[in-house]
């Protein structure tokens, strides 16, 4: 059975960093591509980056690029979404997902999600 878990979510001031990690089991993550997708309160679920098989390969949706970096960690199975100058409009839940090409319209797993939130 396949199983995403996403963790380190939390509060955090504008400005501030979080790390997501992304544990993954019943796969071996070498084999497939991770996203990392957002959900805001009274929106659709947007996906804002995603780090290919090859870990060069990485993608990111303009609203998060240059303040967001994927990586992976292929010997752990787990995946990482460091998140640096928060913003009050990065408050969501956060999912990972995995599938074989981050071209992929709808990935095949997903996580059940990780609370960010940004106040002052």
């Amino acid at each position: 059975q396949v199983q995403l878990a996403e963790s380190g979510g939390g509060s955090v001031q504008p400005g501030g960093s979080l790390r997501l990690s992304c544990s993954v089991s019943g796969l071996s993550l070498k084999d497939y591509v991770i996203g990392w997708f957002r959900q805001a309160p009274g929106r659709g679920r947007e996906g804002i980056s995603c780090i290919g098989i090859d870990e060069a390969d990485t993608r990111y949706e303009y609203s998060v690029k240059g303040r967001f970096t994927i990586s992976r960690d292929n010997a752990k199975n787990t995946a990482y979404l460091q998140m640096n100058y928060l913003k009050d409009e990065d408050t969501a839940v956060y999912y990972c997902a995995a599938d074989e090409d981050c071209s992929t319209r709808y990935f095949k797993y997903f996580g059940h999600g990780a609370q960010v939130t940004v106040s002052s």
